[in-house]
């Protein structure tokens, strides 16, 4: 069985994003990129599987810039065995990445597709679930856990009032939470192992994907600063207070 795991390319999560001048987006020269941390917890479920004898080969993909192949080279440094990357300079959305999944699937024809719930950067939370939809496979997100045996997966899955444990037929689509597994730490003859695996690039339109944005985005801003916190005496002066000052009550 072959586990198709999409990986994004992110500014990391340690950096402070800055939004340009003139509100069009964040600014993402010189600043660190990384692997988006669901999608690492997506790589590594996909290898311990792997390792477990339930899938016999594990394909990263990415869409987007050039650069992207260095998050690819992660994803095999971590054990995926090789790379796919769809090479596109235009803003992706969820749908469009969605579609170009759906054509790699019809090509791959994978039994299994991980990939993180949503990503840091814009937080959308949609790519599986379009995946899902127009690939017509049954979906799982937000897995806390995955098993996979006898052509099912049964997986955990985090809801508002606890657990919920849900069996699939394979193939279909899981989406990780950030407490299905913790990532391997990636060790430095694993990297020069990873420069050794192939990795495949196509276009969008090699893949008859039209990736034209649906959604333009009009302005971006920074959250207000929040005033400083201040301390009270007693009980009746902060009533007053959140009565007067910040009229909550």
């Amino acid at each position: 069985m072959k586990i198709l795991v999409p990986v994004k390319r992110v500014v990391d999560y340690n950096v402070k994003v800055r939004v340009k001048s003139d509100g069009s987006g964040v600014d993402i020269a010189n600043v660190k990129m990384s692997m988006n941390p669901f999608d690492e917890i997506a790589v590594e479920e996909a290898v311990r599987l792997k390792e477990k004898g339930a899938a016999t080969e594990v394909i990263a993909v990415s869409c987007g810039v050039t650069q992207c192949q260095e998050t690819l080279r992660t994803a095999m440094a971590i054990g995926a065995d090789r790379a796919i990357l769809v090479e596109t300079d235009a803003e992706l959305q969820p749908l469009a990445v969605a579609k170009l999944l759906k054509a790699l699937v019809d090509k791959e024809q994978p039994g299994l597709v991980i990939l993180g719930k949503q990503a840091i950067d814009d937080d959308c939370n949609q790519t599986g679930q379009m995946l899902a939809a127009l690939a017509d496979l049954p979906q799982a997100t937000f897995a806390s856990k995955v098993e996979v045996a006898d052509g099912k997966a049964t997986v955990t899955r985090e809801v508002d009032g606890g657990l919920e444990t849900l069996s699939v037929s394979l193939p279909a689509v899981v989406t990780t939470d950030l407490r299905l597994n913790e990532p391997r730490y990636v060790t430095l003859p694993n990297i020069m192992k990873a420069k050794k695996k192939p990795l495949e690039t196509v276009k969008p339109a090699d893949l008859g994907v039209d990736v034209t944005p649906r959604i333009k985005t009009l302005k971006v801003s920074e959250p207000p600063k929040r005033s400083a916190g201040i301390k009270v005496p007693d009980v009746a002066t902060l009533v007053a207070k959140l009565k007067n000052d910040a009229k909550v009550i």
